[in-house]
């Protein structure tokens, strides 16, 4: 049996997402904005919170997934400016947040297209964060020589700005956009089908390094920036928010589950199965010659025996589980992981994309 370690007080939250099509002109934008007409978007709403209106132990994702759809559904092909004044993002977030109610509701986001959204804090807090992309060339000097990464390659990098936005931004966060495009912009001229290995400052361009990097460039002129998120892949990245790094690692289980606990007739009792989304989350130091916190290679394969323990598996019949449910896997799985990955301080399981469980126990 593996062994354990001490636990650290955890932070659990339910997650659910909605979609809606609908219409919107916004007034406020600045002057020769196409936003000021009327045009339509493919809107992403999100929501992290406790549990909430669970019929019993297990129905947690989707009693949330419930009354988020719920909320969203007055909104879905519409004229939103008919529904919501100045139908911004930020406004739509403040106006869903509104309907659902405060009571264990840790945030919500809404996203108006892939690259763009807002996310609405408990408190109010809002951010924003807007995604970019860039195809470059790179590789790591100081690795190994057997390591792949050593080689010559290349990736389809991401990038994410979340930003407080200033005073003069709120309540709409059009304009803290902007600010994120003219601030990405000299710096996708830089990275852009280039060899990053050749930009001055990213001689060892790790995604760690490049979130640092990108940060320096961008904190000056953006006070507001919050935090740097490098995709390097889509299912790994770092994260830098002037102090510290953290990295994630996903994987896909295609595993077979059943509810015990939902009552009879109810088709989650009956074996079935998902695609988990899986989403580990690391603290670590920079190494300061291999310029990584940790090596994205070495938490898989440390990983990689649990992995093969839950992927194309029954989960219910776990060792130690008594239920299958998302906050119970999660938990589980937590268990038996902190032990091979002692950095390991969060873990996201979608069910499915965007309906699932955060568990967090540090920072």
């Amino acid at each position: 049996m593996t062994g354990r370690v001490s636990r650290a007080p955890e932070r659990l939250r339910f997650m659910a997402a909605a979609r809606f099509e609908a219409a919107r002109h916004l007034e406020r934008a600045s002057s020769g904005d196409p936003a000021r007409r009327l045009h339509g978007h493919g809107f992403l709403a999100t929501v992290h919170a406790e549990a909430i209106g669970a019929e019993f132990p297990g129905d947690e994702v989707d009693a949330l997934s419930r009354r988020l759809a719920a909320v969203v559904a007055p909104l879905d092909y519409t004229d939103l400016n008919a529904v919501v004044r100045e139908p911004s993002d930020a406004a739509l977030a403040r106006w869903i947040a509104e309907r659902l109610g405060a009571d264990g509701i840790g945030s919500v986001g809404v996203a108006s297209t892939p690259t763009r959204g807002v996310r609405l804090g408990r408190r109010g807090a809002l951010r924003t964060w807007h995604r970019f992309r860039f195809e470059a060339a790179h590789r790591l000097p100081h690795v190994a020589a057997e390591h792949k990464c050593g080689r010559m390659h290349g990736h389809g990098f991401e990038v994410v700005l979340l930003a407080a936005p200033a005073p003069a931004d709120a309540p709409d966060a059009s304009v803290g956009y902007e600010r994120l495009q003219a601030g990405w912009r000299p710096l996708h001229a830089m990275l852009d089908h280039a060899c990053l290995n050749d930009v001055p400052g990213l001689e060892n361009p790790t995604s760690e390094v490049l979130a640092a990097w990108l940060w320096q460039r961008l904190a000056p002129a953006l006070p507001e920036l919050v935090r740097v998120t490098v995709f390097e892949t889509a299912s790994c990245g770092a994260h830098f928010d002037g102090r510290g790094f953290r990295i994630w690692k996903e994987a896909t289980l295609d595993s077979a589950v059943r509810l015990e606990q939902a009552p009879a007739g109810d088709p989650r009792r009956r074996l079935h199965g998902h695609t988990y989304r899986l989403r580990l989350h690391l603290d670590g130091t920079l190494d300061a010659v291999l310029g990584w916190a940790i090596d994205f290679g070495d938490v898989k394969e440390r990983f990689r025996p649990l992995f093969e323990r839950l992927d194309h598996q029954p989960m219910f019949a776990l060792p130690g589980l008594a239920h299958a449910d998302c906050a119970s896997l999660t938990r589980w799985i937590r268990s038996e992981a902190e032990p091979l990955l002692p950095q390991l301080c969060r873990i996201d399981l979608e069910q499915t994309p965007g309906h699932g469980v955060m568990l967090a126990w540090r920072g």
